[in-house]
């Protein structure tokens, strides 16, 4: 049975908006988000222009950042839509294998491990206000700018969201 619409535009919404938030708690600049349907997309989180930091995990970072849609879209709905994040799950499941030097069931390890992860940042409360908000402004207007996501993030990050 299909969803309808409003509800595909929700759960997208909240995909989108959890990888927003997450980049923004890590330093990633987002450039914009958008529930716009593109192709084989439902949605796109933009990044801007990270500055070179030596000491950063880049990778737990982009695994992190690509676990988190699916995260808060399961969040909201109660079940993972690997099939919807399946780019995602691509990209963190390639990350993962790198880091496991090829070993698959230490890959799948890590995976669960930057899952419970992301969950758990996401989980936090002005985090997932963030994510409440971002999510409302893109079912209303079906794309924010970096700008805005940026101060919907700090907004709730200071307990006035």
């Amino acid at each position: 049975m299909e969803q309808p619409q409003e509800a595909r535009d929700e759960a997208t919404a909240y995909h989108e908006a959890g990888h927003a938030v997450m980049a923004l708690l890590l330093g990633r600049p987002v450039a914009f988000v958008s529930i716009r349907p593109a192709r084989e997309r439902l949605g796109m989180c933009e990044f801007g222009k990270a500055p070179y930091r030596p000491a950063e995990d880049w990778v737990e970072r982009e695994m992190l950042i690509s676990l988190a849609g699916i995260a808060a879209e399961a969040r909201l709905t109660g079940a993972y839509d690997w099939l919807a994040g399946a780019r995602d799950q691509i990209y963190a499941e390639g990350l993962a294998l790198d880091r496991a030097g090829g070993d698959a069931k230490r890959a799948q390890r890590l995976l669960r491990r930057h899952l419970a992860k992301a969950e758990q940042l996401l989980g936090q409360e002005g985090n997932w206000h963030a994510v409440e908000r971002m999510a409302a402004e893109l079912v209303r207007l079906t794309e924010i700018s970096g700008r805005a996501a940026r101060y919907i993030f700090a907004e709730c990050r200071r307990d006035e969201c």
